[in-house]
């Protein structure tokens, strides 16, 4: 209940704070100053705080569920955010989105009913963070690097894939720290450097998602971004935190099925006339 209702409020944050950035000039992107511009438009405050609430209930939700079965449960805010660009673009939801919609879901319980994954650790080594660190953190900036020079939609894309990367770290670095702070409280997560890491590798992913939502349409950036988020995140729950799902040719080709329905289902929903208008919109501000 708790990773529905952070996607809820993840969904509605990444609409107002798409609203929001869309405006802003293109030289300040990947840069602090788009955080300091953005930080006085009332739209983006508001999202901004349904992201720190979102934030609070996936935390209770790693705390005590794994990180392969909350992540993707995330995915279900397309579902809210979609209706919600609809009303705010005056438009409405198509049957063949509602179809899409539906195959989400169908495609998402799939994998997680086949996978059936453990709760796993949140100790993980030294040695395996700074794997996943170099893993990780080393395509998310290809990727940045590759969006330098791009057309504004490839840019968006590449951007938003290097900020799914950084939140599958994030995640990770949550689930950890929602560990440490059931077992000491305030006093042992403050003295862990796992918190200063988590706080790191969250404003680098707002700054990246930022950035991906001010190069172009949201239907460039969220449906990555969507994606891109949990499937790392299984891979760092399955492969480094001991989160075991279900393996085996049949197993292994169901999860791959469910986890392709999800992606379709989000690209296409991605591209919804309410995504479309509600950028057209934006962009003449």
């Amino acid at each position: 209940m708790c990773a529905l209702s952070a996607s809820l409020l993840y969904a509605l944050a990444s609409v107002l704070q798409h609203r929001a950035a869309i405006a802003q000039p293109a030289e300040h992107s990947l840069r602090l100053g788009l955080l300091t511009r953005l930080v006085r438009k009332p739209l983006w405050v508001i999202g901004i705080a349904c992201d720190g609430l979102a934030y609070l209930l996936q935390f209770v939700a790693l705390g005590h569920g794994s990180l392969v079965l909350v992540q993707p449960l995330l995915v279900c805010g397309l579902l809210f955010a979609l209706p919600l660009g609809a009303w705010l673009a005056g438009t409405r939801m198509e049957r063949g989105e509602w179809y899409a919609a539906f195959a989400l879901v169908g495609g998402l319980s799939l994998f997680l009913v086949v996978a059936a994954p453990g709760n796993g650790h949140a100790e993980v080594s030294n040695q395996a963070w700074i794997l996943l660190f170099l893993c990780c953190g080393g395509a998310a900036a290809a990727l940045v690097v590759g969006a330098r020079g791009r057309p504004n939609r490839q840019r968006a894309a590449l951007l938003a894939g290097a900020a799914g990367m950084t939140y599958g770290i994030t995640a990770a670095l949550t689930k950890a720290a929602a560990h440490l702070f059931g077992s000491g409280g305030f006093p042992e997560l403050l003295t862990s450097w796992e918190a200063y890491a988590l706080l790191g590798f969250g404003l680098l992913g707002m700054l990246l998602a930022q950035s991906a939502f001010q190069a172009g349409p949201l239907d460039a950036s969220l449906p990555v971004l969507t994606v891109v988020d949990p499937i790392v995140s299984i891979f760092i729950g399955a492969l480094v935190l001991g989160e075991g799902i279900a393996t085996g040719w049949g197993p292994t080709l169901l999860e791959a099925i469910g986890l392709a329905i999800v992606t379709v289902s989000v690209f296409v929903l991605s591209r919804a006339e309410a995504v479309q208008v509600a950028h057209e919109e934006t962009a003449e501000v």
